[in-house]
């Protein structure tokens, strides 16, 4: 016969671990990266940013993670397999608006710097769509080296602890440092590599690299929806996204890329807004996405921070 909680403390004790099961198991769909749900999504495929009437005369590559890609927006590329990318994903809401002479969209789900060279699923290393002919490149890579949605799914676990409170933070500083902005700092030279490598292989392209939307507000009050983290934890992770993109823009300016802030047009549309408000989806009541990542208003949103860093380039006639 299974154990049955005698006193309060036991009684206690027993909710809050499965309170942590079932957070656990939800959490799991997350980092898994939900393809499963991404093939069985269906619906209007979303208008993306309008064409501009001018062809773009040049080759266009993007690369990157599943920010990049957009999985769980209707609809899959069947082609892309276990990359998950969207008919609807960034890149190509830009190539429709630029009209590229050729577009190669190598984004994958589940990306990390490393992808750029070495093969991913049954995937090419994204590079291998570079060439001499190349003269656009947009990038979105560094977030799964930093361990993004590792750590959010482990600080929502650790917030049924401490709801009130801020565990995660407290979890992450032990020891004097922030073992998530270790994290981040160690990841920055991988991309600053990975410009490089961009620059070697398409020496003639303009490379932009896109920074990652805001995915928490600065305060839990300014939520409508719940997300399931502590309130202290809240802010604490917002600003991480920020330091993030921060030295991102750095090292894109110091490696020739061109930074694109797609953070800035995101505040106030966080995960934990309402459905028809919200870029990016959060961990419960998920609609046309995967968990913790961008709905197709995302998508058209960082499509059009990609296009106006485009004609502030003065790239192309767009």
């Amino acid at each position: 016969m299974p154990h049955r909680p005698t006193s309060p403390q036991q009684l206690r004790h027993a909710l809050s671990r499965r309170r942590i099961r079932r957070r656990s198991r939800r959490l799991g769909a997350v980092a898994a990266c939900a393809l499963g749900a991404t093939l069985a999504l269906s619906g209007t495929a979303h208008a993306g940013p309008a064409g501009h009437g001018a062809k773009f005369a040049g080759r266009y590559v993007a690369l990157g993670d599943s920010y990049a890609a957009g999985p769980g927006i209707p609809h899959l590329r069947l082609e892309s397999g276990l990359c998950a990318r969207s008919t609807n994903n960034y890149p190509s809401q830009v190539a429709a608006a630029l009209a590229p002479a050729a577009f190669r969209d190598m984004s994958c789900t589940g990306a990390e710097t490393k992808h750029m060279t070495k093969r991913q699923h049954s995937n090419p290393p994204q590079f291998s769509a570079l060439g001499p002919d190349t003269r656009l490149v947009t990038l979105t890579i560094g977030g799964n080296d930093a361990g993004f949605i590792e750590v959010l799914a482990t600080c929502a676990i650790v917030g049924v602890l401490d709801p009130g409170g801020a565990p995660c933070e407290k979890k992450n500083t032990l020891g004097g440092s922030d073992k998530i902005d270790r994290r981040i700092d160690e990841t920055m030279p991988k991309i600053a590599e990975v410009i490089r490598g961009i620059r070697e292989r398409a020496p003639q392209a303009a490379v932009f690299a896109v920074g990652y939307p805001a995915l928490l507000p600065d305060s839990k009050d300014s939520c409508v929806v719940n997300i399931p983290l502590a309130r202290g934890d809240v802010p604490y992770l917002a600003a991480k996204i920020r330091r993030f993109n921060e030295r991102l823009a750095a090292v894109a300016a110091e490696n020739g890329a061109i930074y694109v802030d797609t953070y800035t047009p995101s505040v106030g549309r966080e995960a934990c807004q309402a459905a028809d408000v919200r870029w990016i989806e959060g961990i419960e009541d998920v609609r046309g996405a995967i968990p913790v990542h961008p709905n197709a208003r995302g998508m058209a949103g960082m499509a059009e921070a990609v296009l106006a860093a485009i004609r502030a380039a003065d790239l192309a006639a767009v």
